[in-house]
């Protein structure tokens, strides 16, 4: 049930990012999650997105290097703790995470979602799942 991701190299000087964001919104593209990281002379955007083959084309297609990873969305409760518990379970069975980042579930629900890079994402779901983990599918992220 992973999702996919795109990560955008961007050079990191003045307006790279919102360049991106131009070009996604220009194409209707809705972003659910982003992360940036960068180094003095770049940044990676990773991005969770309605569409990602169409987004992944937009962007080559106006110059920036993208590609297309899978991740893990994971549901956390909003709370105190929340993320500690669920690191916890990670930590149980053993799953490395390369990288994590959170985007808003529902407020009102007092959910909140993370996503999370793993080496092997298909094994990391179904251990975290058999320790009730909430896994989450593109469709219970999107709204």
């Amino acid at each position: 049930m992973s999702i996919k991701q795109i990560s955008v190299f961007l050079v990191n000087k003045p307006g790279t990012l919102k360049n991106m964001t131009s070009v996604l919104a220009a194409n209707s593209i809705d972003m659910r999650a982003i992360s940036l990281t960068e180094t003095k002379e770049f940044g990676i955007a990773r991005i969770v997105v309605d569409d990602v083959i169409r987004a992944v084309e937009i962007l080559k297609d106006a110059d920036f290097v993208a590609s297309i990873n899978s991740v893990i969305a994971v549901e956390i409760p909003d709370t105190p703790g929340g993320l500690d518990k669920i690191l916890s379970d990670f930590a149980a069975v053993d799953v490395n995470i390369e990288y994590m980042y959170s985007f808003v579930l529902s407020k009102a629900d007092g959910k909140a979602g993370m996503i999370f890079r793993v080496n092997d994402t298909a094994t990391a779901e179904s251990k975290l799942a058999a320790r009730g983990l909430q896994i989450l599918s593109w469709d219970e992220i999107k709204d």
